[in-house]
């Protein structure tokens, strides 16, 4: 046999499908085996490989082991003169094997082998190719020479950036996301290591392979999608420290102890450097917008209350501790109703930070009939100031609107220019797919995947791409895999790489189109019925329910515990959905393929099939349950399942 392939999957049913659809095509003119390690995903990964891909030989794992164990699992069993470690969220060109294998054969000094790899919009990953790092070639990536100095020979060793894109050159480092290994190389310098859990392990044995006698060689002569982003969030400070702590294993592996005990320091210091970076863009991120608010809803108040009073009272009527607490109080409740009610997403609804007022405003009129005469200063300023605060914060989203453009736009969104690519009865297929998920687009036409159409049915054919983009103002491009091929995909990709368009591919018999829109961001994903949990302001709203109902338990613990069986259990629940660690309601799980490509939610106290009288038996019925909560939620399927199911509130999950 001439090559294995091994795919680790956890948690990306789609992308695999659309990985195993293009490996299939790839090992036409081959003797190849593929085998998928899955790390106990719960996405319905197992049932589709089961009906999908029946020759594909499946390794289940009952927890998540990681890249390197999971990997290792099926190397062992590789019959392969080759063996290929293949990211699930990649697609390859219909001959990328046998271009690979025929240069490894042409090249017996070839241990392992990398090729181009681009992201969802066809640019280039500069991982593709890689040097050694070193302690200084480490510092001068975490701080950021290596992406000042690209052409830089001493500062852009790390992505060896200075080599030619489309060149074949030898290389120290294959990414682990396309690693083509020499079987008798792997049998002699070891698998990889399973010290690491999920980054470095690449690295390490690259390094070994190397060290082996080999050589390691970057091979652009064909070119891999790879969607970065899908397993692992890399703006994490969970990934900042997983990758940094994989690069301290190896130093300790293969540097001297003094080399290692600088590089372990120095490592450190780019952990506590990149994450502060990390969090900080992401608090100004999330938060410009809602301080920008607060000042300016502050100001206004600077300018209201002195106005006030010389109207109805005296200039220094009111304390200073109204504007310097009882103020700021009011700002802040506010701003929390204004999130509550959809006022921060995009594109921005002027109803909607009306609604969030609305709502901020009477609870703070509740709250202040309730509270002592000291700290009750005037009704009038709450009013005034819920006018006022309105009308600063409508200012700011109009002069938002016009500063920013199209990342600041009132109202609806235009829909995206889409193009199918594709023939006649898959384009029909994917355009009934695209108006079942609920997505609203523009479909703008068709275009044929065969050189000259003549057809009218097209705007026109596939090499007339570029023109039909420029003319038409396309912003999204939709492939169909069955009538069009991985590798005029990666070209049409490559050639309008210029223009900013969004592609995705259609897998054949598939209810997802999947693609993505940049090397930072998880790929985007339309599937049929598209889940109203997933919403931001159902997230939002879910999460809200579960806080106040586990704060309202608290308050009310001596009385609302006489009702719930298991007493224990119902305290540490209540804690559990504080800590985000549960949620009160959530799936029926019986196995691991029970969610059948649901989106995640937290693990729930109580499960969908209280709000059915489902059987829980039934396997049909609790998927019934499932997708039913998923689809059509509201806050009110919650209620409903708590007050049906109150005594069991305790029960462990």
């Amino acid at each position: 046999m001439k090559l294995t392939v091994v795919i680790v999957n956890y948690n990306v049913k789609h992308f695999l499908e659309q990985c195993l659809h293009s490996v299939e095509k790839a090992t036409e003119n081959i003797t190849a085996e593929v085998y998928v390690v899955d790390n106990n995903s719960v996405d319905g990964s197992h049932g589709m490989l089961l009906r999908k891909f029946p020759d594909v030989k499946l390794i289940l794992n009952k927890r998540n082991l990681g890249f390197a164990k999971a990997n290792n699992q099926a190397i062992r069993k590789a019959q392969g003169e080759y063996v290929l470690l293949l990211n699930p969220d990649t697609v390859v060109e219909e001959d990328t094997f046998e271009k690979v294998i025929a240069f490894m054969d042409e090249h017996p000094d070839a241990g392992g082998l990398g090729v181009k790899m681009i992201d969802g919009k066809g640019h280039f990953l500069p991982e593709s190719k890689r040097g050694l790092p070193t302690p200084w070639v480490a510092f001068y990536k975490m701080f950021g020479l290596s992406a000042l100095f690209k052409k830089s020979r001493i500062f852009g060793k790390y992505h060896l950036s200075y080599l030619d894109n489309d060149q074949i050159h030898e290389i120290d480092v294959l990414a682990g996301a396309f690693m083509l290994m020499r079987k008798e190389a792997l049998d002699k310098v070891g698998l990889l290591d399973e010290d690491y859990f999920m980054y470095g392990e690449d690295i390490d044995l690259s390094y070994r392979i190397t060290q082996g006698a080999y050589k390691n060689y970057y091979y652009p002569e064909t070119t891999i999608i790879h969607y970065k982003g899908e397993s692992t969030k890399k703006g994490s400070l969970n990934y900042v420290r997983m990758f940094y702590n994989a690069m301290i294993i190896f130093a300790r592996k293969h540097f001297s102890k003094q080399y290692a005990g600088f590089f372990s320091v120095l490592i450190h210091l780019a952990i506590y450097f990149r994450a502060g970076i990390a969090a900080g863009h992401r608090l100004v991120k999330r938060m410009w917008l809602p301080l920008l608010d607060f000042l300016v809803i502050f100001l206004g108040f600077l300018f209201l209350l002195p106005y006030w009073e010389a109207v109805r009272y005296h200039p220094g009527y009111y304390p200073d501790k109204l504007i310097q607490f009882i103020i700021p109080a009011y700002i802040l409740t506010w701003l929390v109703a204004l999130y509550y009610s959809g006022a921060y997403e995009k594109p921005v609804k002027l109803l909607n930070i009306l609604r969030g007022f609305l709502w901020g405003t009477i609870f703070i009129l509740v709250v202040y009939s309730l509270l002592p005469n000291s700290v009750r200063f005037s009704r009038a300023i709450i009013l005034l100031g819920s006018g006022m605060s309105l009308i600063v914060v409508f200012l700011v989203r109009i002069l938002l609107h016009f500063i920013e453009g199209k990342q600041f736009r009132l109202g609806t969104r235009n829909p995206k220019k889409v193009v199918i690519v594709g023939l006649k009865n898959e384009s029909k297929r994917v355009k009934d797919l695209l108006a079942k998920t609920g997505i609203v687009t523009n479909l703008i036409g068709y275009i044929s995947p065969k050189v000259k159409t003549r057809s009218g049915r097209y705007l026109g054919s596939i090499d007339q791409i570029d023109e039909i983009v420029r003319v038409h103002g396309v912003e999204e491009l939709i492939f169909c895999s069955e009538d069009v091929s991985s590798r005029l995909v990666i070209q049409t990709m490559l050639q309008l790489s210029a223009y900013n368009i969004e592609y995705k591919i259609a897998p054949p018999s598939s209810v997802s189109i999947i693609g993505s829109n940049s090397i930072d961001t998880a790929g985007d994903l339309y599937i049929l019925n598209v889940n109203a949990i997933t919403r931001e302001q159902n997230k939002r709203n879910k999460r809200l329910f579960d806080v106040l109902f586990a704060m309202m338990f608290l308050i009310f613990l001596p009385f609302v515990i006489l009702f719930v069986e298991q007493k224990r259990g119902f305290i540490k629940n209540i804690f559990r959905v504080l800590f985000k660690k549960h949620s009160w309601v959530g799936y029926h799980k019986v196995n691991t393929e029970m969610y059948l490509g649901l989106p995640m939610i937290s693990k729930g106290i109580l499960r969908t099939t209280f709000a059915f009288d489902s059987d829980q038996y039934d396997l049909d019925a609790v998927d019934r349950a499932n997708m039913l909560y998923a689809r059509d939620y509201s806050i009110l399927k919650d209620v409903e399942i708590i007050f049906r199911s109150f005594k069991k509130l305790g029960q462990q999950t």
